[in-house]
């Protein structure tokens, strides 16, 4: 398994990333356990989570769940020092997810200590802002996207707060890097910007869904990424599973995402489907899994650090992590863009 810099830090982390939003959900602790040892088997040094997990589906009964199976895991097993730990701080939103308030200095300095204390570690490699005060353009919200309700200096009085709390949690060596996720170019540069005038803790990376149906990070985030070391973490890179070929012909397997939340997030539309079909049949026509084409995919961008593969399986994780050994032929490549030309953003 390669290894990638995480922004201009000196901690490297695996091209594929063990995601974990399905457990305590959809996977008990026996089968998380069994994933995080089959991924670190294969090479994987890096898990990534949320204070809000498990999504599948998201309720307020299981929230912290899944760092919480996290900690067991790293009390029984005694091998934290083998995994980069990444997870999120819950932004605004519904009151029963930690008081659905906004990303403050105080909303981070609480969620870090029960980060913590759920996951039984004393740091957290990798701690992301899940999604902007502000608001977002992504999750299918790039449709209406109004940029022009936001106040500018508010937005970068926020930003400040913010970096100034997680210095603090730096300086007690709490968390060790920082990062974003569900941000945009702008507020991305902003982050930098005011990090660098103040001295303030530098992002190494961004988390925002990127896959062969998704490729909003092409344009301005690829140029900024490139230029300050601020590499991608894609979450979906199998757009919640469509691209594995598994809802082919309106299948919905038994246990399932789809089998939860039929339109996957607004993925799976009259739409989005059968320009998916288009990739999947690419695959298999050239033999391949159409799962291995969308992760080598993914893997082939110059802006990517890691991409975030989940599972409920074995057998998937198995399947998703042979992926690093593919390397797209020219023909497949412009099998791709051919599509993508056709359909630049179908969901």
């Amino acid at each position: 398994m390669k290894k990638r810099q995480l922004g201009r830090t000196d901690t490297y982390v695996s091209e594929l990333c063990l995601g974990s939003m399905t457990w305590g959900t959809q996977n008990t602790y026996a089968q998380a356990s069994e994933q995080i040892a089959c991924a670190l088997d294969h090479g994987v040094n890096f898990i990534d989570t949320a204070e809000m997990y498990p999504t599948t589906p998201m309720s307020e009964k299981t929230l912290g769940d899944t760092e919480a199976i996290i900690g067991q895991w790293v009390a029984d097993s005694g091998r934290r020092d083998e995994v980069v730990l990444a997870t999120k701080v819950t932004g605004n939103g519904k009151a029963w997810m930690y008081g659905g308030q906004d990303i403050t200095a105080e909303k981070i300095r609480i969620s870090v200590e029960r980060s913590l204390k759920r996951m039984q570690t004393d740091r957290i490699d990798l701690y992301q802002l899940h999604w902007p005060n502000r608001g977002s353009y992504h999750f299918r919200q790039n449709w209406t996207f109004d940029a022009t309700k936001q106040e500018t200096q508010k937005v970068k009085d926020n930003i400040h707060e913010v970096l100034l709390a997680l210095d603090a949690e730096v300086k007690a060596g709490r968390i060790l890097h920082i990062g974003l996720s569900n941000e945009s170019c702008w507020g991305s540069a902003q982050y930098l910007s005011i990090a660098e005038q103040e001295n303030l803790p530098r992002v190494v990376s961004t988390q925002n869904e990127y896959n062969l149906m998704n490729r909003l990070f092409d344009l301005d985030l690829a140029e900024l990424s490139h230029h300050e070391n601020m590499g991608l973490l894609s979450f979906s890179p199998l757009a919640a599973g469509m691209l594995t070929g598994k809802y082919s012909d309106g299948k919905i397997p038994e246990g399932s995402r789809r089998s939860m939340n039929d339109k996957l997030g607004g993925r799976y539309t009259d739409k989005s489907a059968p320009i998916c079909e288009r990739y999947v049949s690419l695959a298999r026509e050239h033999g391949m899994h159409p799962s291995h084409l969308a992760l080598a995919f993914c893997l082939s961008r110059p802006f990517m650090t890691s991409a975030i593969i989940g599972a409920t399986t074995i057998e998937q994780l198995e399947t998703n992590l042979a992926a690093t050994d593919i390397t797209l032929s020219e023909e497949l490549v412009k099998g791709i863009h051919d599509i993508y030309l056709d359909y630049p953003i179908p969901m």
